[in-house]
Order: C-alpha cells, then structure tokens, then sequence
C-alpha cells in the first residue's frame, strides 16, 4: 500500500469520526428511546420469573463422614445424582403429586442443578412465573429425587440440607440490565444507519470533493442564486427604509 492510499483511508476515517460527531446527538435520543422502548416492553410485556432454591447433601455412610474414601465416593456420586434428579420418573412422580399441568420436559426445563467446587453438595434451583408454584416444586422434587435414588442406587438417601423458600423478589427480567442493552443496541444502530448513508452519499458537495472523486482541479465557482436573490431583496427594503422618512418631511 502506497502512501497516497494510506493517506486516503485516514481521511475516510476521520470524516465517518466527523460525521458520528456531528450527529451524536440524534444518535444518543435514538438509543434513549430504544431503552424506553425496551422498558416498556419488559415491564408490561415480560412475565416476571422466579427461582426457589434447596440443596442436598451426597452421602455414602451415615457413620464415617470424615473418611477420604468416603469424601471422595461421595464428590463421584454427584455426578449421577444431577442425572437422576431430572430423570423422567422422578419428574413425572412430581408432577402427578402435585398436579402440574405440564409434560416432564417442561419441567426440566425449569430445573437448574449446580454442585459447588469441591463439595457433595447439590444445588437444586426451580423457575417458575409464580413464586408459590417453584417453592412447591423445588421442595416435592427434592424429596422425591432423594427417595428414588436411595432405592435405585441402593445407597444412603441424600440428605436434605436446606429446603426452598418463597422467593419475594423476581430472577427476571432485570429492568436496568435490559434498558442498558436496549440503549447500547440503539447507539449501535443509529450509528451504523449514518455511517452507511454517509458512505453511499457519492453527492458532490465542496471543492475537496470534485478534486478527490475526479481528480479535477477547480477553476472556478458560482455562487448560490438564492443568496444572491436574497441579498437583493434586502438591499430593496433598506433603500425603501430611507426614503419613507423623507417622504413623511415632504408631506
């Protein structure tokens, strides 16, 4: 790439700056109403969505808790216990207890399960739109899983550690973090429309721009007949200014 080339992107580039400068403006009311667009829709549009948490605890014997082999039995048995909490009979036991209208796969859906690091630990999150419903699922899910893998695996039942509480405050949607990402895809868009209407604008406006696209040099130029038209309208009404007062002498 040959110096002239280099000196040409510079300037496109500082003229797309100039332009987003001068338009910065329209491009901050533009992403201003994007967001107000985005919390409108979150706040009367987006059901709001809970999460009731249990967890439970992996155990091998009831009686040597503090032994390696049985730390290390139990961190290899959370593994399975994930894959069994959301199997198809423990989901769908829960569902006819509880009489959900819903398939298991549904259901599983709503199912996070988490195992902290270096834990035998299980987190059992439930998401629902009502706050009593994942409460009720959480809990009958956390029985029910605990109860089937004792008698499957032929093991110690997992004990239940903690059960799941009324959620008061809703998981999602978060208003600000869905106005900040409304507001940035505003500015983001906005800025590319001028960009791309300024880049396809092949329109001739100053000297530099006959000069750059044609390569021809200016000679001369000729003036704007409005703002000659105009100057002389003015030039009439301030002779007919002085002349009315000498008028008014005569009379």
């Amino acid at each position: 790439m040959n110096p002239t080339q280099k000196d040409e992107i510079e300037i496109d580039l500082l003229e797309l700056f100039l332009i987003i400068k001068e338009k910065i403006l329209v491009i901050l009311a533009a992403g201003l109403l994007v967001s107000c667009l985005g919390c409108a829709f979150t706040a009367f549009l987006m059901p709001p969505v809970y999460t009731s948490q249990s967890s439970i605890l992996v155990l091998t014997k009831e009686t040597t808790l503090a032994s390696l082999a049985d730390l290390q039995m139990g961190s290899q048995l959370t593994n399975d216990y994930e894959v069994l909490i959301t199997s198809r009979p423990v989901l769908e036991s829960v569902i006819e207890k509880l009489g959900l209208d819903m398939e298991y796969q549904d259901l599983e859906k709503d199912i996070t399960i988490n195992n902290p690091n270096d834990t035998r630990i299980l987190e059992i999150s439930v998401e629902s739109r009502s706050p009593e419903a994942c409460r009720s699922i959480v809990n009958e899910l956390t029985v029910t899983a605990s109860a089937f893998i004792g008698d499957k695996m032929e093991v110690v039942p997992p004990k239940v550690i903690e059960e799941g509480e009324l959620p008061i405050e809703k998981t999602r949607p978060i208003m600000w973090k869905n106005a900040l990402i409304c507001f940035l895809l505003g500015l983001f868009v906005s800025a590319a429309v001028i960009v791309v209407m300024a880049v396809m604008d092949d329109t001739i406006k100053t000297e530099e721009d006959i000069e750059k696209y044609l390569g021809i040099p200016t000679l001369a130029t000729v003036p704007d007949r409005k703002d000659y038209i105009n100057a002389d309208k003015q030039k009439k009404k301030k002779k007919e200014k002085k002349k009315k007062p000498a008028g008014g002498k005569g009379r």
